[in-house]
């Protein structure tokens, strides 16, 4: 499997890149999940479903699944920051690709969003993880690079970047898990 991430600011288009690049890596054939960083509390479910009345209740997991979807919701009953390494073991080990969605501060390889617009310092200076900016304004980086600067706006070429330089993402899971 490999594993990239998508970092950067909120508002600089991670999700928009990172689900036009779900669509382009299916395209080739290849099988894609998604581990996304959500900031405040979030809820899968609708009141009044059976998954969000079992979870009302107090179950720790629930599982819901048909013959075409899975889902497992788990109601920790204290925080608990999760590594984005804790979100790939839980994931079906047959996939090709994982997509990470936020989680800048991980220690995995990641592409770095960035728009000039949006008045925010870039990372890459300071984190070794970014091996790739993506970006609107290639010219208005604050910083000069020897790393890949991509079109933010051309979700194939990013694909085709990420697939020409796919051993360089082979995820193996650190050994603390």
């Amino acid at each position: 499997m490999k594993v990239v991430g998508f970092a950067g600011y909120s508002g600089a288009g991670k999700t928009t890149l990172v689900e036009r690049l779900v669509l382009e890596l299916r395209h080739r054939g290849l099988r894609v999940s998604v581990v996304k960083h959500a900031h405040h509390s979030f809820d899968v479910d609708q009141p009044g479903k059976d998954s969000y009345r079992h979870r009302e209740a107090g179950a720790f997991e629930v599982v819901v699944a048909s013959n075409r979807r899975l889902v497992l919701q788990r109601q920790f009953e204290q925080e608990a920051n999760l590594s984005v390494h804790h979100l790939i073991a839980e994931l079906y080990d047959g996939v090709d690709w994982v997509l990470v969605e936020g989680f800048k501060e991980s220690d995995v390889l990641k592409v770095e969003i960035w728009r000039a617009s949006a008045k925010r310092p870039a990372r890459y200076p300071e984190d070794d993880f970014v091996v790739a900016i993506a970006t609107d304004s290639a010219d208005a980086l604050p910083q000069a690079t020897l790393r890949p600067v991509l079109d933010l706006n051309d979700p194939h070429a990013v694909a085709e970047w990420l697939v020409h330089n796919q051993d360089r993402f082979h995820y193996s899971a650190p050994e603390f898990l």
